[in-house]
């Protein structure tokens, strides 16, 4: 760099070193002096910020004043975008940054219009970026219990109900249409069982529940996407029970219901009789298989025994996590999951981003 240029000693001035060839009064020799390089650096310079930084969302946060928290920020929109996407790309920074992230929204919502914008805009990052469902029902769960606004149209938590009930009415359709409609049905499947497993009611006597209504409504989307068996609706439906079907099955036994029983018979009649790839119907056999061990909370005596997909019917459920370039998650239990695996391997690149967007590959809803 011209820095390093400036302040290097020139290669000529190192070869004119003189050094007498004898005599007593020999002189040390004359070392070449460095010149004096006046640094054209200021120390009144602007920090320095790198590619991608958003300075406009870390100086609200770091800023303790609660009036100054949302300058910069032309709208309640764009400040809320912003925290959802440093939630997606710092996703440990949750428990620290979310009950002043709250703070702000209750000084800043003034109008029914603004919460439902909330509602739509959290719904939209938790259906639309990759493993974000989980960290979205987290957010929906704080949320509803610590926004102060109620208005006339309905507090948080029953305007979020009301938004994934749109989705859910149109579960027949969404599950015969097209590709990008049954992908974002997907999508909304699952973060709807991420808000049953997080979203938290208190029920008459102050205990904490889970919302009853989503157990239901769970139920009804395995009945959709069984109705039309084709293998994405088929894999969706696998992931679903593999990330709820100990919660429902436990919460239907209290109620001595056998709803699960008859999920597994439908099962076993798609195995039968749908026109799906022989990669799917080994997933739902092993779905099976994992239910007969009581969602893998019974493990047999052979401890020592190397798990494999013959002999461990939660192996599937154990693997971790990958990701595609296009940011898609794939595991095992994946019809094409070979496929994509040797290509992440041929690609070196098994965990992309992983310390960038803070991916947790095993975590919840894996």
């Amino acid at each position: 760099s011209e820095y390093q240029q400036q302040t290097r000693i020139p290669f000529a001035s190192q070869d004119k070193v003189s050094v007498p060839a004898s005599g007593p009064e020999m002189s040390e020799p004359q070392l070449p002096v460095a010149p004096v390089v006046m640094s054209k650096l200021s120390a009144k310079a602007p920090e320095f910020y790198p590619s991608g930084y958003n300075q406009n969302f870390n100086q609200s946060f770091a800023d303790s004043s609660f009036e100054d928290r949302y300058d910069g920020y032309l709208t309640l929109a764009e400040y809320v975008q912003d925290f959802l996407n440093h939630l997606t790309e710092q996703p440990g920074c949750f428990d620290t940054e979310i009950e002043q992230f709250a703070e702000t929204l209750n000084g800043w919502i003034t109008a029914d219009e603004a919460l439902q914008e909330i509602v739509e805009l959290i719904y939209q990052q938790a259906t639309s970026v990759p493993n974000f469902s989980y960290m979205g029902a987290r957010l929906c769960n704080y949320l509803s219990q610590h926004l102060t606004i109620s208005p006339q149209s309905g507090n948080f938590r029953q305007l979020l109900l009301q938004r994934c009930r749109t989705e859910y009415e149109n579960r027949d359709e969404a599950t015969k249409g097209d590709e990008t409609t049954q992908k974002q049905f997907h999508a909304f499947v699952l973060f709807l069982a991420e808000l049953y497993l997080n979203l938290e009611i208190k029920g008459t006597k102050g205990q904490v529940m889970r919302a009853e209504i989503l157990q239901e409504g769970l139920r009804e989307l395995l009945n959709a996407l069984f109705s039309n068996p084709v293998d994405s609706n088929l894999i969706c439906a696998v992931k679903l029970l593999k990330l709820t079907g100990s919660v429902l099955e436990d919460a239907w036994k209290e109620k001595g219901k056998n709803d699960m029983d008859e999920m597994i018979q439908r099962i076993e009649n798609v195995v039968l009789d749908a026109n799906c790839s022989r990669d799917v119907k080994h997933m739902l056999l092993k779905l099976v298989e994992l239910r007969a061990s009581n969602w893998g909370r019974v493990h047999g005596t052979s401890s020592h025994t190397e798990a494999t997909p013959e002999n461990d019917p939660n192996y599937f459920m154990n693997e971790p996590t990958f990701y595609t370039s296009d940011g898609v998650p794939f595991t095992a239990a994946d019809p094409d999951y070979q496929e994509k695996y040797q290509e992440l391997l041929e690609r070196e690149d098994l965990f992309p981003d992983y310390e960038e967007n803070g991916t947790d590959l095993s975590g919840p809803g894996d």
